[in-house]
């Protein structure tokens, strides 16, 4: 997701993706602990995602 993307999104979107991305982290995290997945940086690309949108919610 895109930073012009995230922007466009109103603050209660924002806010329910960033629940539904955490959701997702954490069966990530799980799945690779039992068996390594395919592509390990998706752990990575969802945190950075994560972190993008909690700072576009404290701008608005």
């Amino acid at each position: 997701m895109k930073n012009t993307e995230i922007q466009s999104l109103s603050a209660s979107e924002i806010a329910e993706k960033i629940s539904v991305e955490k959701t997702n982290l954490s069966k990530l995290k799980f799945a690779h602990s039992i068996s390594p997945i395919e592509n390990p940086n998706r752990i990575s690309e969802t945190k950075r995602l994560i972190a993008r949108l909690k700072t576009a919610l404290a701008a608005k």
